[in-house]
């Protein structure tokens, strides 16, 4: 069954639960969001936070997707920029699907509401990601309309001698 997909849904607990369990799990099987397994739910709570208030603030904004259960299984933040020069794209991050559903094309189905939501807001007019290179995510993204524009090597440090490409890539939407 295919997800089902809410931009900006109100923020309760079990959202909130769902999407640290998410962005755990994730994490913990190998996903390039930002921590490195092993990773806790504590150790992620306060870059959620930071989302939240992102959020709360209008700078940024959610697009969760539900499974059949009604379980959080994909993430992604839309986040406006503030550079007055640069407010005609935005952000993606915290790109993710949960390790259960993957490989069912949840991804594609996830960036096609994220460009979906993307092309609703006044203005803006490409979407820009980045990804941590060496996991093959790049070709992933480029596979959903996105070019890479720009890398910087061994940006990443993901453990001491283990550095990985700062992957840019852009959605243009015009």
């Amino acid at each position: 069954m295919p997800l089902t997909f809410t931009l900006d849904p109100s923020v309760s607990p079990d959202l909130r639960d769902g999407i640290l369990d998410l962005w755990t799990e994730v994490t913990n099987e190998g996903g390039a969001v930002g921590f490195v397994a092993p990773a806790t739910r504590e150790e992620i709570r306060p870059e959620l936070v930071r989302h939240f208030v992102a959020m709360a603030e209008g700078r940024a904004r959610l697009l969760v997707g539900h499974d059949e259960d009604g379980r959080v299984a994909a993430t992604a933040f839309l986040t406006l920029n503030t550079h007055r020069l640069m407010t005609h794209w935005l952000w993606l991050y915290t790109v993710m699907v949960h390790p259960r559903h993957q490989g069912r094309g949840y991804g594609r189905d996830l960036l096609a509401a994220a460009e979906d939501a993307a092309r609703g807001m006044n203005g803006i007019e490409a979407v820009r990601l980045t990804c941590r290179g060496g996991l093959g995510l790049e070709r992933f993204y480029a596979s959903c309309g996105y070019k890479e524009v720009g890398r910087v090597p061994g940006a990443i440090r993901v453990a001491p001698g283990d550095e990985r490409d700062d992957v840019i890539m852009l959605l243009p939407l015009t």
